[in-house]
C-alpha cells in the first residue's frame, strides 16, 4: 500500500471521527466511561438541572452559563420582620468557586479541541504527502543504478537463431539492451555508453516523449506518435526528432550489465549510422496499409 493510498484512509478515518465527535456535542451526548468518571449531575443543584432540561436549545443564543465560570451558585431565603410586623422575604445568590475537575467539560471546549485535533492531524498528513513526493529515492527504483542481469545471459537473449536482434527490454531502468559493436570510431566511444559490446537506450522519444516500440521488420525503433525512426542503437534516421534516443551509462559488475539511470546521456544527430537502417519493412507503414 502506498503513501499515497494512506494518507487518503487516514483522511477519511479523521473525517468520521470528526463527524461523530460534531454529533456528540451537538446532542449533548458523552460517552459512559467519561460521564462516570466525571459525575456531573451530582454538582449540579436539581434547580438547575430541571431549568436546564426544559430550556435547553442548542440554536438559541448563548447565555452565561455557569458550569464555564467554575462556580455554582446557592438560593438561600431569608426572613425580615418589618416594624409594622409584616413579614418580607428577601433572597440572596451566594456563588462558590468549584475545582476544574468537578466542572468537566463543556460541550464548547469539547467542539474546540475536537476541531483543533482534526485540523492539525489533517495538515500533518498532507505534510507528510507533500514530504514523500519531494524526498528523493535513496536506492532503489528510476534514477539509480539498475542491475539488468548477466551479460551472457542478455545476450542470448538479445541475439536470435536467424541472425535478427530483439532488445532485452528491462523496465525498472525504462530501456532497451541492445548490441553494439564498438570500433572506437564512433560517437558514443568515450561517452561510458557502451560496456562489454551492450547498451542501454532509454525508452522515450526525444520529440515529445512518447515510448518508442521495437519493431522487429525494420531492426530499429519507429514511433507511433508522430513517426520519428531510429536504427537499433537510437540513431537518428527520419522523422520531428532533434537528436538520438537518449542513453545511459552502462558499466559491468560481477559479470553483470549495471545501468545508471540517474545519468541520461544526450547526443547530437550523427553524419552516418553505426548501425544499418532500415533491414526490412517500417511497422509503422505495415500499420497504415492494414488500415
Amino acid at each position: 500500500m502506498t503513501l499515497v493510498e494512506l494518507s487518503f484512509i487516514a483522511i477519511a478515518f479523521i473525517g468520521i471521527f470528526g463527524v461523530v465527535g460534531i454529533a456528540a456535542v451537538v446532542t449533548g451526548r458523552t460517552p459512559k466511561t467519561v460521564t462516570k468518571k466525571l459525575n456531573w449531575k451530582k454538582n449540579l443543584d436539581k434547580k438547575a438541572l430541571k431549568a436546564d432540561k426544559s430550556s435547553t436549545n442548542f440554536l438559541a443564543p448563548d447565555e452565561p452559563d455557569i458550569e464555564e465560570e467554575n462556580v455554582s451558585e446557592d438560593i438561600e431565603q431569608e426572613e425580615e420582620i418589618q416594624t409594622d410586623g409584616s413579614i418580607s422575604i428577601k433572597e440572596e445568590i451566594i456563588y462558590e468557586e468549584i475545582s476544574e475537575e468537578e466542572a468537566g467539560m463543556t460541550r464548547r471546549q469539547f467542539l474546540g479541541k475536537a476541531l483543533g485535533i482534526t485540523f492539525g492531524a489533517f495538515a500533518g498528513i498532507q505534510l507528510i504527502s507533500w514530504l514523500g513526493f519531494f524526498y528523493p529515492k535513496v536506492s532503489g527504483g528510476f534514477g539509480s543504478k539498475i542491475d539488468a542481469g548477466r551479460i551472457d545471459d542478455l545476450k542470448d537473449q538479445i541475439f536470435q537463431s536467424d541472425g535478427s536482434v530483439i532488445p532485452a527490454f528491462i523496465p525498472e531502468a525504462r530501456a532497451y539492451v541492445l548490441p553494439f559493436d564498438d570500433n572506437g570510431q564512433s560517437q558514443f566511444s568515450d561517452s561510458g555508453t557502451i560496456a562489454d559490446g551492450l547498451v542501454a537506450v532509454y525508452q522515450r522519444c526525444v520529440h515529445l516523449g512518447c515510448r518508442v516500440p521495437w519493431c522487429n521488420t525494420s531492426q530499429g525503433f519507429e514511433c507511433p506518435c508522430h513517426g520519428s525512426k531510429y536504427n537499433m542503437v537510437g540513431e537518428y534516421y527520419a522523422g520531428p526528432a532533434p537528436r538520438n534516443l537518449d542513453r545511459f551509462i552502462v558499466s559491468v559488475s560481477g559479470g553483470k550489465l549495471i545501468i545508471d539511470t540517474g545519468s541520461v546521456i544526450e547526443s547530437p544527430r550523427a553524419d552516418g549510422m553505426s548501425v544499418k537502417y532500415p533491414q526490412g519493412l517500417s511497422c509503422i507503414t505495415i500499420a497504415e496499409t492494414e488500415e
